[in-house]
């Protein structure tokens, strides 16, 4: 297990079947792999048990073996923050400059959400929306966001999310709410945290899909 998880292309797998199950092209699409490489990757996870696979006509897809693995990668980038000083100054730089990407506190979030008070968006790829969502969340992935403005200019506070702290769609999307004049501001959890932390988390298409 320690030699399948020692390499950071599977960790990034990892990471990407942790938001929803995917075949093996989507991954090495999303991962900037080959096929081939992605494939020889995964199949390392799996003879580790991290991960598990069956067919779907012609495809194979992939998941993570149960939400231990989530939890275990969650662990994993809680302890390089905290021991990894140059991590939180990378990061700090990355944002430096940045309007909106203040981390919204969970608790404040859910309460805006059941008030009413904020629009929330879920700008992952709509297949990891269906596979869990933050509660009243609606699916806007990404490149989709242009094209849907209309729906997200009632005036409100609209606050973005995606796979975590390190994911860019939900810093793109408030630079590009914002560049539009709306109000706009980045979550930092992704919906794993929602999971390991207890929060609740809703699946299919309830949110308004």
């Amino acid at each position: 297990m320690g030699q399948a998880l020692s390499n950071p292309h599977r960790l990034e797998l990892l990471d990407l079947l942790c938001q929803a199950p995917k075949t093996v092209e989507r991954l090495a699409t999303e991962a900037g792999l080959s096929v081939t490489n992605a494939s020889q990757h995964l199949k390392a996870l799996r003879e580790a048990k991290l991960v598990m696979s069956h067919k779907e006509g012609t495809y194979v897809v992939y998941e993570v073996a149960d939400e231990a693995v989530p939890d275990f990668l969650r662990g994993l980038r809680l302890c390089a923050e905290h021991y990894l000083p140059d991590l939180e100054r990378i990061t700090q730089r990355f944002l430096s400059g940045r309007e909106g990407m203040v981390p919204v506190d969970r608790d404040a979030l859910r309460r805006q959400v059941l008030d009413g008070a904020v629009t929330v968006i879920d700008v992952r790829p709509h297949d990891e929306y269906l596979a869990g969502h933050i509660p009243g969340a609606r699916s806007v992935p990404l490149p989709e966001l242009e094209q849907r403005l209309t729906e997200l200019s009632s005036g409100g506070e609209i606050v973005a999310y995606c796979r975590g702290p390190y994911c860019v769609l939900a810093i793109e999307a408030v630079e590009r709410l914002r560049a539009r004049g709306l109000r706009a501001t980045r979550l930092e959890d992704g919906i794993t945290d929602w999971r390991v932390l207890g929060l609740p988390v809703a699946a299919g298409t309830e949110g308004g899909a």
